[in-house]
């Protein structure tokens, strides 16, 4: 199989491909030919070198990536599924190959609504979108709710979500030709936040504040997200981009340090007094949770099936164009879901 690796923490150079022996699955395990693998933003900050979990779990060096499709080519004992079978799936780690084995339970049959490519898009970005509004967001029907980054993979699954639990969707975006990706996933209010002052239009959006706000961004808007709350509201943040510098492949160890310093410290007696709530979360630290992931993927297999949510815009790179890949999403120029395609 080949792989890519990185050996050390640095820039695009450290993605570096290469040919490892073919992995056997073991008992309850599959063994996966992946057609497409996901590439998300947290793939990019395990290559830095960032990543609390790729350390904890994994160590160097790491095959990054989350999540992939494929078709089954091997299988361990007492597994159900057969060679051949077409499957999705997640993985803490190693999806950066041509071949990934995994728990049975962490993969499924892959949706005849998703081509090959829409499948190896689709689990990280709507389990981490599910999570965020249904465990931790406690989304209703009714709710005001604000997406930021809502042009990318988890923000569009964001909108999609809310909407379909009967939501009033804010998204906000960098640029214009991100707005027309928003309002497809069917935002009620789409911001451009490069064309004016964002709060002042979020407020007329919502003039009475927002039930959830969900922010990747980090110190950028999470003062701005709290303080927009509505009574009862609920910030729910999974993950801090806005502190990486973008296109430059590493990041500059200044804005680092002075995004954490200037990270706002939510006061628990203030919280207590407004009736808000800020909650966080990292899917990776999630793996020990089957039943999440089960009650997660039943639900939104169920969504896809009754067309009220739909993959994102995916665009596809060739495995060993992977750099290609994490320049383009570093960049907050792309819209959807990239994929590598081995």
């Amino acid at each position: 199989m080949r792989s890519v690796v990185v050996h050390r923490a640095g820039g695009y150079g450290r993605l570096t491909l290469e040919d490892h022996p073919d992995p056997t699955p073991g008992p309850g395990e599959v063994l996966v030919q992946t057609r497409a693998v996901g590439v998300n933003f947290a793939d990019c900050i395990v290559r830095m070198g960032l990543y609390k979990s790729a350390k904890e779990y994994v160590g160097w060096p790491i095959t990054p990536g989350f999540d992939f499709a494929g078709v089954v080519s091997a299988v361990g004992d007492g597994v159900s599924l057969r060679v051949g079978d077409e499957v999705l799936g997640v993985t803490r780690f190693g999806a950066y190959s041509t071949h990934v084995v995994v728990p049975e339970d962490q993969v499924l049959p892959r949706p005849s609504q998703l081509s090959m490519e829409e499948a190896g898009a689709f689990p990280t970005i709507f389990l981490t979108a599910w999570y965020a509004l249904h465990r931790l967001g406690d989304v209703r029907a009714g709710d005001a709710v604000l997406v930021h980054s809502a042009a990318g993979g988890v923000g569009g699954a964001l909108v999609q979500l809310a909407k379909r639990a009967g939501a009033t969707v804010v998204g906000v975006v960098g640029s214009a030709h991100k707005i027309p990706t928003v309002e497809e996933h069917g935002a009620d209010v789409v911001i451009d936040r490069s064309a004016g002052d964002l709060w002042e239009r979020a407020r007329a959006a919502s003039p009475d504040g927002y039930r959830i706000v969900l922010d990747a961004n980090g110190v950028a808007t999470l003062k701005d997200s709290y303080a927009h709350l509505a009574p009862e509201g609920r910030l729910v943040v999974y993950g801090f981009h806005a502190m990486f510098s973008k296109g430059r492949g590493f990041p500059n160890p200044l804005k680092l340090a002075w995004g954490w310093l200037r990270t706002p410290r939510f006061d628990p007696l203030d919280m207590t007094s407004a009736n808000k709530s800020v909650l966080g979360f990292n899917l990776s630290f999630l793996f020990h949770r089957k039943d999440v992931l089960r009650e997660a993927m039943t639900d939104l297999l169920g969504a896809l099936d009754e067309g009220a949510i739909r993959p994102p815009p995916v665009q596809c790179f060739a495995l060993d164009a992977v750099a290609d890949a994490h320049r383009a999403i570093e960049s907050g120029r792309t819209v959807g879901k990239l994929v590598l395609v081995p």
